[in-house]
């Protein structure tokens, strides 16, 4: 229509006037939405246009006319080529999307939805849109009549904290299964790490910048408590009874810092009944900052939800996060809630769950 409408006006104008060069915009807009192939179609029509113009204004082989044709061509040519390269670098793009979510994937596999008296539901948002992976982790171990739960952040972001993560992880997977406190297993995981970092050239203060910071959960299914191991990491958040409480647990240092005094590491028993739900993330979400430098306020935005399930709480808590950054986060974030939804034996705690978490649960309204 744009080259049908150019053509008509500049047939009817006098010879003085040249709107013909107009015609190059045409296939220059083609580009923006346009395959190769019909934007040279588009600018074979706009050539077209411009020898008919010619035909009407003194011929073709006047050289004002023969300099517009040629031009014309050749700026459609350059078009094309444009069209090309940019379709080659989007399949490029196309491509390295599909391997890093393979990857991610691989690293990150779902979360089974139920293990034993557990609910389970988690979200990864990347600060590195194009891959869609980064570094931190989650996983989760069933280990006899107990889960244990695995959340970190690998120092950095995007890319170069991928093999970290993976090596936490997998040292995880194999460890959560032989040692029977949480403070052994992070001291196991703390060594594997090392290792791994060992195998790396680098000066003693470069591997000493690497490290993660990670909490341990571990949750029985037959006793109506969890206990946390910490290391470094943001402690999680406990909706209990429509009431959000951050749990406190004895600090020690992060994973793979090598070569230093490490400490005690500890872990803290707390309360945690059916209908109970923790929220455990990693720092990318609570640093996540608005346009005017506000930090994330998670533990007041909880408080709006304090009767969802685990996944509608990580849904809303995703979708709230990126409204209040406006779609951008500088971090990578990773969210995780976890609710006790029953206990599988009967006996003294079945009636502590008719007698208090039964009423708890049943007092409660979908979110």
């Amino acid at each position: 229509m744009l080259i049908v409408a150019i053509t008509v006006v500049d047939v009817q104008t006098p010879e003085s006037i040249h709107l013909g060069p107009l015609l190059v915009v045409a296939p220059a807009l083609t580009v923006s939405f346009g395959t190769a192939w019909l934007t040279g179609l588009v600018g074979a029509l706009a050539v077209a246009a411009q020898v008919v113009v010619a035909a009407f204004h003194g011929g073709l082989a006047t050289p004002n006319h023969m300099s517009q044709i040629i031009g014309l061509a050749a700026l459609s040519i350059m078009a094309v080529i444009v069209c090309l390269v940019r379709d080659r670098r989007t399949a490029e793009l196309a491509q390295v999307r599909s391997v890093s979510e393979a990857a991610q994937r691989a690293l990150l596999r779902p979360l089974p939805r139920r293990l034993g008296p557990l609910h389970i539901s988690c979200t990864y948002l990347a600060a590195e849109k194009e891959a869609r992976i980064g570094g931190d982790l989650y996983a989760v171990a069933r280990t006899g009549d107990r889960t244990r739960v695995l959340i970190g952040d690998v120092r950095g972001k995007g890319l170069a904290a991928v093999g970290e993560a993976a090596a936490l992880m997998g040292a995880f997977q194999e460890a959560a299964h032989h040692h029977a406190t949480l403070p052994a297993l992070a001291g196991a995981l703390d060594r594997s790490l090392c290792r791994y970092l060992a195998q790396f050239p680098g000066t003693d203060d470069e591997i000493q910048e690497h490290f993660i910071t990670a909490l341990l959960l571990e949750i029985p299914d037959h006793d109506l408590v969890a206990r946390l191991t910490h290391c470094g990491h943001p402690p999680p958040l406990l909706i209990s009874r429509g009431q959000v409480t951050s749990v406190p647990s004895p600090p020690a240092p992060p994973l793979g810092m090598c070569g230093l005094e490490q400490g005690i590491r500890t872990s803290h028993t707390f309360s945690f009944e059916p209908g109970d739900t923790l929220l455990l993330y990693t720092d990318g979400l609570v640093e996540a900052r608005d346009a005017h430098g506000t930090f994330y306020p998670l533990e007041g935005r909880l408080a709006r939800w304090p009767r969802c399930g685990p996944e509608m709480l990580v849904e809303h808590v995703r979708r709230d996060l990126l409204a209040h950054t406006g779609g951008a986060l500088r971090d990578d974030a990773a969210i995780l809630a976890v609710r006790r939804t029953a206990v599988p034996h009967a006996g003294r705690l079945g009636e502590e769950l008719v007698g208090s978490g039964g009423r708890h649960m049943a007092g409660q309204n979908p979110c």
